[in-house]
């Protein structure tokens, strides 16, 4: 069962004088608590070391009236890490952390207590403390906290072992279980059953000499109960909880007494003393009358200075005894209101106020509900089950606001277990009837009377469970009444601050829960996510992962596919911090469906590419590849036919020059024509026009491969893949190519320059300068200058000693036969050894044609 963990201060970043964070180790009503230094950076720390290894239920914090933080964070660990202890490498892990209000509503008069449920082991515990709220008394921005509440279990204990063999005989033969409701309000078997006693506002709010007395006489109700001894049980439970009363009044005195103190207001510190003495002596004289109290109980345990928290009411592990240093001297703040709560006696109560003591002890009475609320909620007619919960819906709504907050309570908690029965109830009347009586109860009966969020922490906790099991009903309509009022209580505001329900919501799954509740649960916690967050829900990004992950395993369908969805919701909040629950991302994993499922989820989430994506890309690349060569290869078709068409152009236009020369010289002597001057028809025949090489293998399909591939005169433009003259590229790319709109011209080099790169070439200004055309060639190839005319092309583009750049000059060029001066075959501006200007010389792009000067560019 888990209890009241006891602790020791291991280090602090810092404190005030008289507010040391060993003060946290004491719980009484007039504790000063921490304070950090006056003008402190920013966070401060605090490690806890408790008193055993143990689990953590529940954490309780008591936060300051107006030195507030805005943010607390808990991390845990087995041990110190490295800068603690030498050679010791444990990291403390973060579960999370929890944001506190600025007490503005309450102009800073009022403590907010804290409680967070939490389920980790480990025997060391660390808070950091973030930026103050800032407010017109912390002057200083300081934080402070008050008091701190561990409540657990040690670690090696068996929750099994707090029921012994006879009591679970017993309920074997009764059939009775955990939800049973005449066990309402009882301990015994419930593994988690937290005692009021361990909570920190009973400390916090009580004498510390009463409080040892309660738990004393708690202690002997048990064993009376054990030994069923009722009727001295019940006689002890009255007790308690008269003493409850008589402890918080006499915590209210020590607190005037040291305010009076303070403003050096001896007489009324006197009066407060005295009339302390006198009420604890009418008390514990009362206690012997009835038989309740002896010398060991009576003892003055506060007489020695107090202790450091230890509880050792462990069933298996006696705490170890820690020393605590001497204490400091404290200083009590000026408080703005009083901490405790100022009620009025009960009149069902004995009547143990100092002015009027009596001799009798009482028990109170509180008066039940009618019997017609008794008698119809456990009647076998449904509607009578329905008619009364309506009418105890309509008494609590009519309860006056001065009603004695003692009956208010009783009153509540008997509702509240009428309220779990009719949750079980089969018939959806009786069953919607229970939710709107606990809804009320909720958000109307408990602010409209000020309880206290113990209250509504009460109404949850007792009936949370049997609503989730509701979630799992046979019927398909009460599963979803079920769902939705769990969600809509989940976002009450009075529920929303306790972060129960989420809690409830990761933990995991029954071995024998049937498929409708997982799927209930894992539905409800997909969508309290989206409805909450993270943030100051009572879920935290590793409870949610590790729910997911083992959810993932479960055998519905259904049950999986909501834990992909949450896995996905959890990567678009967090990002890649979820990787570390999930396995490594490879082709073994994604052989399961799921995980290939979240990974290319992860995948757009991020907007990469997923597996299919991908494969459907290389597919439609491949498919754009095979049309591009079939147009090409048709492209190359009407080519060849082009280029027999000019070859048998420039043909008969070379025939008819020689002709026409024959004709002039016809009848002249002459002597024989020398060999080379001698025209020859078929003189282009297998000759290639630009670079004057002639090859037998230079047919119509031979050109071809030529021109595209091996022609040193000759490239392809690298962003239309047109060939054209390696002379006439420059050109080319600024006038003719399809991405001339990107290209401009440097003034200093005169070559064409990407657009977005033609900045950052002119700052450079290490660009070779060009020279006029009528002193130098310009090659765009090594952007180097060499000697003017069209000749020069061929020695720099095609000679050993040339351009190093062109790309085409590996084979070894065979020379072109020699012709005399003005008779090459290359190109030329004009003549008639070259092709006429407007002529096609195919490519398989399209081919070449040419333009302005002596560009060939795509037609």
């Amino acid at each position: 069962m888990p209890h009241k963990i006891g602790f020791v201060v291991v280090s602090s970043s810092g404190h005030e004088d008289g507010f040391s964070a060993r003060e946290l180790m004491i719980h009484a009503p007039t504790v000063s608590g921490w304070r950090s230094p006056r003008f402190c950076q920013f966070p401060q720390e605090i490690v806890l070391q408790m008193v055993e290894r143990c689990r953590i239920r529940k954490l309780q914090l008591l936060a300051h009236q107006y030195m507030i933080s805005s943010k607390i964070e808990f991390y845990i660990s087995e041990s110190l890490p490295e800068y603690f202890v030498p050679y010791q490498a444990e990291r403390f892990r973060r579960l999370g952390y929890v944001s506190l209000c600025d007490n503005e509503k309450t102009g800073c008069k009022a403590r907010e207590l804290k409680s967070v449920y939490v389920d980790a082991v480990g025997q060391f515990l660390k808070l950091i403390f973030h930026q103050n709220h800032v407010n017109k008394y912390n002057v200083y921005n300081q934080v402070a906290l008050v008091a701190i509440n561990i409540i657990g279990d040690p670690a090696d204990f068996s929750d099994d072992s707090n029921i012994t063999s006879r009591e679970k005989l017993i309920d074997h033969y009764l059939g009775h279980n955990t939800e049973d409701p005449a066990l309402e309000g009882s301990c015994a078997g419930k593994s988690d059953y937290i005692s009021p006693l361990d909570d920190l506002a009973f400390d916090m709010y009580q004498d510390p000499e009463v409080a040892q007395i309660i738990r004393k006489l708690d202690e002997r109700k048990r064993e009376a109960v054990q030994k069923e001894r009722y009727d001295y049980a019940k006689k002890l439970k009255q007790a308690i909880a008269d003493l409850q009363k008589v402890g918080e009044r006499l915590g209210r005195y020590e607190v005037e007494k040291r305010c009076a103190v303070e403003k050096e207001d001896y007489d009324l510190a006197k009066e407060k003393k005295q009339q302390m003495e006198q009420y604890r002596a009418k008390v514990y004289e009362q206690l012997e009358l009835h038989s309740l109290a002896d010398a060991e109980l009576m003892r003055r345990p506060f007489d020695s200075p107090l202790q450091p928290l230890v509880h050792s009411g462990s069933p298996r592990h006696q705490p170890a005894t820690l020393s605590l240093p001497q204490q400091e001297e404290r200083v009590t703040e000026n408080r703005f209101a009083d901490p405790f709560p100022q009620e009025k006696p009960s009149s069902h109560s004995l009547d143990i106020s100092p002015q009027h003591p009596t001799g009798d002890w009482a028990p109170p009475t509180i008066d039940p509900p009618r019997r017609t609320h008794v008698a119809g909620a456990y009647s076998k007619t449904w509607s009578h089950r329905e008619d009364a919960l309506l009418a105890l819906y309509k008494q609590l709504m009519e309860m006056p606001v001065g009603t004695p907050k003692e009956d208010l309570k009783s009153t509540l908690r008997a509702s509240v277990f009428l309220i779990r029965r009719a949750i079980r109830d089969i018939v959806t009347p009786v069953f919607q009837a229970s939710l709107k009586l606990l809804k009320m109860i909720i958000t109307q009966y408990i602010p409209k009377h000020k309880l206290s969020k113990l209250e509504t922490t009460h109404c949850v906790e007792r009936t949370i469970p049997i609503l989730l099991t509701r979630t799992g009903d046979s019927s398909a309509r009460l599963r979803v009444i079920a769902s939705n009022f769990v969600q809509e209580m989940a976002l009450f505001k009075e529920v929303k601050s306790l972060q129960i329900i989420p809690s409830y919501l990761v933990q995991p799954f029954k071995a024998k829960s049937s498929p409708h509740v997982a799927l209930s649960q894992v539905a409800l916690l997909a969508r309290l996510l989206r409805d909450l967050g993270l943030e100051c829900s009572g879920l935290t990004a590793d409870s949610v992962m590790k729910f997911s992950v083992s959810a993932l395993e479960h055998r519905v369908y259904e049950v999986r596919e909501t834990a992909v969805t949450i896995i996905l919701d959890m990567y678009k909040q967090h990002g890649a911090s979820v990787l570390e629950y999930l396995p490594p991302d490879d082709s073994t994993t994604r052989k399961n469906v799921l995980y290939k499922t979240i990974f290319e989820g992860f995948a757009k989430i991020d907007g990469r590419p997923t597996d299919a994506e991908i494969r459907a890309q290389k597919k439609a690349a491949t498919e754009e590849a095979e049309k591009r060569k079939k147009e090409e290869i048709k492209a190359l078709q009407g080519q060849l036919a082009a280029l027999r068409e000019m070859q048998a152009e420039v043909q008969e236009k070379e025939s008819d020059a020689v002709k026409a020369k024959n004709q002039d010289t016809q009848g002249r002597k002459a002597a024989p024509p020398d060999a080379a001057e001698i025209p020859d028809n078929h003189y282009l025949d297998n000759l290639c026009i630009f670079c004057g090489e002639r090859s037998d293998s230079f047919t119509e399909e031979g050109l071809d491969l030529h021109y595209w591939k091996q022609c040193l005169m000759l490239t392809r433009c690298d962003y239309c893949k047109q060939v054209v003259e390696i002379s006439s590229l420059t050109e080319h790319l600024l006038t003719e190519c399809d991405k001339k709109d990107g290209f401009g011209k440097c003034y200093r080099c005169s070559e064409a320059i990407l657009k977005e790169e033609l900045p950052r070439h002119i700052k450079m200004k290490d660009c070779n300068p060009a020279k006029s055309e009528k002193l130098a060639n310009r090659c765009p190839l090594c952007h180097e200058n060499f000697t003017p005319g069209e000749e020069a092309w061929k020695a720099h583009l095609m000679g050993p000693a040339g351009c190093t750049m062109n790309l085409r000059k590996t084979h070894v060029l065979h020379t072109a036969p020699t012709l005399p001066l003005g008779k090459s075959p290359a190109v030329t501006k004009s003549g008639t050894s070259g092709p006429k200007a407007g002529s096609k010389i195919p490519t398989p792009k399209g081919g070449l044609s040419k333009g302005s000067g002596r560009t060939y560019t795509k037609r």
